[in-house]
Order: structure tokens, then sequence, then C-alpha cells
């Protein structure tokens, strides 16, 4: 036993024990170094590229280009840390090649429980290439509703309009709603007196809708005017109807309200 802890002393104590540490120490720092600026450069040179693509003649979809991007760089990033802990490891020497085919015979033993996480990865793929949802599209995954902030190979992040951030495993998606492939439809409702005169009304409010796509981008086209949707002793409610760009209804609605109430104060119709 006593010389045991001779060896050892004497192993940590010489020169050439230091000075190995020391070398040691110094290519990891320089692995990780490396790593950091691997990671950053490639993701900035996959940028770059989606951003020659985007200007090209060929037109592609903005919207699933951002998409491919956030994945590739996700991609490149696990594969340049995964190479940075092959290399930590060879520096310390453990042989790799002997610890990559012991972890096959593990995988193989906790093969069963890691099925979710391949049925996360598969399933993120098949997103991407269907393009079920992109990136920036507004989308409601069971109970999360809001703007997609990254597709992953393992997750989704959606951030809702209050600012909570909800990351779903790619696996637990069954259904998406996605409000951002085609054009949204804004419904308007305005309560006027009964006593206005309705006919007269109607000759005038063409006109004010057809200036309307002038005014508001968002608009695909001049907002209808579908007729009195209901009425009562105390009101009659007219409705109508304005075709917007994904997910540009609400917006748009709170505007046209607004300006026809400014309308309809301007011509005399008393609002209810």
């Amino acid at each position: 036993m006593e010389e045991r802890l001779q060896s050892l002393k004497d192993y940590l104590f010489t020169e050439e024990t230091w000075i190995q540490l020391g070398l040691t120490f110094f290519k990891v720092i320089l692995i990780l170094l490396l790593t950091a600026i691997a990671v950053k450069f490639g993701k900035h040179i996959i940028q770059k590229v989606f951003a020659v693509r985007q200007r090209s003649p060929l037109g592609y979809s903005e919207r699933r280009q951002n998409t491919l991007l956030k994945l590739l760089q996700n991609v490149l990033t696990y594969v340049i840390y995964f190479s940075a802990i092959i290399a930590i490891l060879t520096t310390f020497g453990i042989k790799v090649a002997g610890l990559l085919a012991g972890a096959g015979i593990v995988g193989l033993a906790v093969g069963f429980g890691a099925q979710s996480l391949v049925k996360d990865v598969i399933t993120g793929f098949f997103i991407v290439f269907e393009d079920q949802f992109a990136v920036g599209d507004q989308v409601q995954i069971g109970t999360a509703n809001g703007i997609v902030q990254e597709i992953g190979l393992r997750t989704t992040k959606v951030k809702s309009y209050t600012g909570e951030l909800h990351i779903i495993p790619n696996g637990s998606i069954l259904v998406v709603i996605n409000y951002s492939i085609y054009n949204s439809l804004a419904l308007i409702d305005i309560s006027i007196a009964p006593e206005n005169d309705i006919p007269s009304m109607e000759k005038n409010i063409e006109e004010f809708l057809e200036g309307l796509p002038n005014r508001y981008e968002e608009l695909v086209k001049t907002p209808s005017y579908l007729g009195v949707q209901s009425f009562d002793a105390s009101e009659i409610v007219v409705r109508f109807t304005a075709e917007t760009l994904p997910t540009k209804q609400n917006s748009i609605a709170r505007k046209i309200r607004r300006d026809l109430i400014e309308f309809f104060e301007l011509k005399g119709i008393k609002i209810s």
C-alpha cells in the first residue's frame, strides 16, 4: 500500500506530469474556443447562403427559407458539439472507437427508452419537408397559440402573444391549425339606430368601401357590404367583410370599424 502511494506521489509531483496536464488543459481550451468560432462562423455562412437564395429570381418561399435556415443551423451546432466532445475525449487519452462500440451495445439496451426521441426527430423532418408550418407562421398546436419561433430536430418553439414560449416535442404534435397559409376574412359588425335611412346609407357606402384598398395594403380586395345582419327595436346591425393577407384580419377589422364610424358620423348616420 505504501509503495503504491509513493509511486502515485512520484507521478504527481514530477515536472513531466505537470507539463502533460498543462498541455492537455491548453488543448481542451483550444478545442472549446475553436468550437465556439466554428459554430458562430458556420451559422453566419448558412445565413449568407440563404440571403443570396432569397434574392434569387427563382422565387423561393421566404417562410420555408427561414425554417430551413433555423434547422440547418441547429444540425450544424449538434455536429460541431459532438465533434468537440470526441476531440476532448481523445485529448484525455480515451479510446473513442472502443467507447463508441460500447455505446452501441448500451444503445441497444436503452433503445426502447429512446423511442420518444426518435419519434420527435422523425416527426420534425416530416414537419419541415411537408411544409406543415414554418418559422413566422401563426399556428395553434394543442393549447399553444402564437408565432412559430423555431423548428428543431426534436422540439418546436411557439411564442404566444402574451410572451410565453411553448416548447413542444415534435412527436406530440398531432393536429396543427395554421393561420398563415391562406388569406383571412375580417368580419365587421356596426350597430346603427333604427331610424336611419338604410337604402340611402347603402348607396353611399359602396363608394367608401372601394377606396379602402388604396389605404390599407393588407386588404386583398375591396371589402363587401353584406347587409342587415340582425335588428330589434333599439338597433340595426349591418355587416361588412374584408379579405386580408394571412393573420391580418383583426388589425384590419379594427381599422375599418373606426373608418366606418367616422364615415357614418360624417353622413349623419346615427350609431347605436
